[in-house]
């Protein structure tokens, strides 16, 4: 058995390299850089840098941003960056192939980000998001998900 990759304080991680869609490659290949643990962005460079990761086809890691503000936010606004998170892993499976995963995030996401509707907070667009989600769900219970489903557009046009 072999010895686990540990943090310094001794929490186990995987540093294995990953792939676009955050799947470990095997150990020496060449992946795609990571979000660092400690990522400490505000929420306008964490917006703007989960839209750059989900236009470059990296939906994993633009949910590692947004996860990372999630655990830093305000109460109040946990559930909004919780769901974007959400968001981007429910692409994140449904373009590794698992619509079931995706569908069942894609429903939470949509779930969480609605409380925000009445008054969108950082000029996310919510109705957007909210109406990309349900198009991506009534795909996948078509049983017809599309390989190249859309990125989604974080703010309001």
């Amino acid at each position: 058995m072999t010895d686990r990759d540990r943090t310094p304080d001794g929490r186990p991680q995987n540093a294995r390299p990953r792939d676009a869609l955050g799947r470990p490659l095997p150990p020496g290949e060449e992946g795609v850089p990571r979000v660092p643990d400690d990522l400490d962005l505000d929420t306008e460079e964490t917006i703007s840098e989960g839209q750059r990761l989900l236009d470059h086809g990296h939906p994993f890691h633009a949910h590692e941003v947004f996860e990372s503000m999630w655990k830093k936010a305000p109460p109040e606004e946990r559930p909004l960056w919780q769901g974007l998170a959400q968001l981007a892993v429910g692409l994140t499976h449904l373009l590794r192939g698992n619509p079931r995963g995706a569908a069942s995030l894609l429903q939470q996401a949509r779930s969480r980000i609605r409380h925000y509707e009445d008054a969108p907070p950082y000029r996310l667009d919510i109705d957007g998001l909210s109406t990309w989600a349900t198009h991506l769900l009534t795909e996948i219970e078509r049983g017809d998900p599309t390989d190249e489903p859309p990125i989604p557009m974080l703010r309001m046009p």
